[in-house]
């Protein structure tokens, strides 16, 4: 039996990647740190190893004996800490990696994001997703590192796993695009459904986004681990959406009516910098510096993992929407 470990099994992506790995019989070993809100684990027959990302001895420790690695944990937040994402995020990946490459792991699936991949070239503000330009795998970095340090150190982290690959080990990369469904327990107060079923929406920003369900993503995974090339990144991505379009299916699923007011990019984007200092007092649903990017589709294709990865996506956003819908109204949230 092929015995997996899981990085951030205690998280969104990694608590159903856990799941579904046990119901198809794989020996799961769960690295979480001791402090973990174990919610998505809760019952299931996993091997709990405590560790963490910035102590590399607990790697080694933790990677004995194992096949196989899905690396899906980095740091989280609204932080503008480059140095705690690097810390984290680039660090831990380049651990990761050291730890698997020093005890024979035969291959690693490292979780990026479509965050990795830069942003657009050019806003699309009113433009249908099919009118404006779409990213791929081979979008790259583009913008200064502290515009968007999240997104930075997912790139720099993509960048550790080209120098594992040139030593030697066996590494795919996926990269998300925003995940949608059930089990979204670290964003269960500020997941922007949440917020607009609170009716804490007070305008639709132009621009858009890229849907896909969790399962999917979950999925997507499993095809990478067994069709996937060494050193390729393969997005797991569905519908591209206007945020309009999402947050219409927002309403057709929460019954609140969708914001009258639609706020232009071009309003909105030089306004970072006031916002930026009123950051403390002021509740945003996205980072500061991401209103930086208002106006902007960030679609992306998804052929090539439908291609390689011989993958089909079976949830649409309405499925996403409605799973996320349904989950949150159980957990008292809406």
């Amino acid at each position: 039996m092929t015995r997996i470990l899981v990085t951030g099994s205690t998280g969104f992506i990694g608590g159903a990647l856990c799941t579904a790995l046990v119901e198809k019989g794989y020996s799961v070993r769960a690295f979480h740190r001791a402090s973990s809100n174990l919610t998505v684990l809760k019952d299931l027959p996993v091997e709990h190893f405590i560790g963490d990302l910035t102590h590399p001895d607990s790697l080694q420790a933790a990677l004995k004996g194992i096949d196989a690695v899905f690396h899906t944990a980095a740091l989280l937040g609204n932080t503008t800490d480059i140095k705690q994402y690097y810390a984290i995020t680039v660090k831990g990946t380049r651990a990761v990696l050291d730890a698997a490459l020093q005890t024979g792991v035969q291959r690693v699936v490292h979780t990026s994001s479509i965050a990795a991949l830069g942003v657009p070239y050019s806003p699309s503000e009113m433009y249908a997703p099919q009118q404006s330009p779409v990213m791929n795998e081979h979008s790259t970095w583009n913008i200064k590192p502290v515009y968007w340090p999240y997104g930075y150190s997912k790139y720099l982290a993509e960048l550790e796993i080209q120098k594992a690959v040139a030593s030697g080990l066996d590494v795919v990369i996926v990269n998300p695009s925003y995940v949608v469904g059930p089990g979204d327990i670290y964003r269960i107060k500020d997941s922007p459904l949440v917020r607009f079923s609170k009716n804490e929406v007070p305008f639709i920003p132009t621009g858009g986004v890229n849907i896909v369900h969790i399962q999917d993503v979950v999925n997507g995974h499993l095809a990478a681990l067994e069709y996937g090339k060494q050193g390729e990144r393969y997005i797991l991505a569905n519908e591209n959406l206007t945020f309009k379009s999402m947050f219409q299916k927002f309403s057709d699923f929460s019954y609140v009516p969708i914001p009258k007011i639609t706020l232009s990019g071009r309003i909105v984007r030089p306004m970072v910098k006031p916002l930026q200092l009123l950051r403390s007092i002021i509740d945003l649903p996205v980072p500061v510096e991401l209103i930086r990017y208002a106006g902007y589709g960030f679609y992306v294709s998804n052929l090539k993992s439908i291609r390689d990865l011989h993958f089909t996506y079976q949830y649409t956003a309405d499925d996403a929407i409605r799973d996320a819908f349904e989950w949150f109204q159980k957990n008292s949230q809406i």
